[in-house]
């Protein structure tokens, strides 16, 4: 009998179309990545649903990614989607030992990992990654799987999920971050807030505004930047027209991961107004780049150091203000590694160092 090699199946709605593509999914980027560095000898294969919009099969970092090309269209469209899926799924059963299925975030994806997991007797874990935590996640119903199959990304998480559905993740795993990607140099200090994040209505990036425009009247030459894009761009910018901001924030538009995390080194405080967050990766990517981080919501129940939790844009403002006339010093904080959350994952499936 030939011994098939092992090979874990992640399967994702997108994945980044080439090694270049730093701003789509930056954190899974990470992990995968991290899984190859302390797993060498374990075969990853990446299938993804939607995004890039074409159908083909080429090589990241290393790793094999089969694109079905969904192109996030619906109806019959879907269907044939998760029938593709599904017969790639029976095509890598046939040649390797699937170690287990690993899906982001719990949807399509996770419910055509579900069925072929069950059908096949193999190990499936669904990964909670945020807003498919929330109520009306028709996919949870879909799949009717135990507990066990859950991970969440955070206490909060956790907790939300359990709350809609009466289903306790049995598993909790952040992401962590790789410090690798951070440039060793010191930067200086020179934006006073930043934020960053699609501009959707979720993340009310009008707060941020606000909080800028409050904040002026005391410190006239507060520099701010908001990097990001999306359908709420023509709005924001009229609110800084209309507060007379255009000398304090600049928006950035959508930049590279690598910009990002070096805006960041050069930032005091790092604002995160969502309304609604699963866990915030870009806070503790902020943490480890020295910046105090304010948000509304709290991801875990033991408190981070640098990571203030504010009850309303009145003690964000206050918050804010605070410690820009304080000027704590910088420190790198890390509360999660990528290194640590790649053995935590690859734990579940029985493979530790």
């Amino acid at each position: 009998m030939i011994n098939k090699p092992n090979v874990l199946v992640i399967v994702t709605p997108g994945f980044p179309e080439n090694e270049w593509d730093s701003t789509c999914l930056p954190a899974q980027q990470s992990l995968i990545r991290a899984m190859n560095t302390y797993f060498p000898q374990l075969k990853i294969i990446i299938l993804s649903f939607q995004y890039p919009f074409v159908e083909k099969k080429y090589k990241w970092n290393g790793n094999t990614v089969i694109a079905l090309g969904g192109k996030n269209r619906g109806k019959l469209f879907r269907w044939m989607v998760w029938r593709r899926a599904t017969k790639h799924l029976q095509k890598i059963n046939a040649g390797y030992s699937i170690t287990g299925l690993l899906s982001f975030w719990c949807d399509e994806c996770a419910y055509t990992a579900q069925r072929f997991a069950k059908k096949n007797s193999l190990q499936h874990y669904c990964w909670l990654l945020g807003q498919d935590a929330k109520k009306g996640n028709r996919y949870v119903a879909k799949m009717a799987a135990p507990a066990t199959t859950y991970i969440a990304l955070s206490d909060f998480i956790s907790e939300t999920f359990a709350n809609n559905y009466s289903i306790s993740p049995a598993n909790t795993i952040p992401i962590g971050i790789d410090t690798n990607e951070y440039s060793a140099t010191a930067k200086e200090k020179t934006i006073d807030i930043m934020a960053a994040g699609s501009l959707i209505p979720l993340k009310q990036y009008e707060i941020f505004i606000a909080v800028i425009a409050e904040l002026k009247k005391t410190m006239p030459d507060i520099k701010a930047v908001l990097c990001g894009s999306g359908p709420e761009l023509k709005k924001l910018q009229t609110g800084i027209n209309d507060l007379s901001l255009q000398q304090n924030i600049t928006l950035c538009g959508e930049r590279s991961h690598e910009d990002i995390l070096d805006t960041m080194q050069r930032a005091k405080i790092f604002l995160h107004p969502s309304s609604y967050e699963g866990f915030g990766m870009v806070c503790i990517e902020a943490l480890y780049a020295g910046a105090q981080v304010i948000s509304f919501c709290k991801p875990v129940n033991t408190p981070v150091k640098n990571w203030h939790i504010a009850e309303s844009k009145e003690t964000m403002i206050e918050k804010a203000r605070q410690l820009l006339e304080e000027l704590p010093p910088s420190e790198k904080v890390l509360p999660f590694s990528i290194e640590n959350t790649a053995k935590a994952v690859m734990k579940l499936f029985g493979k530790e160092l």
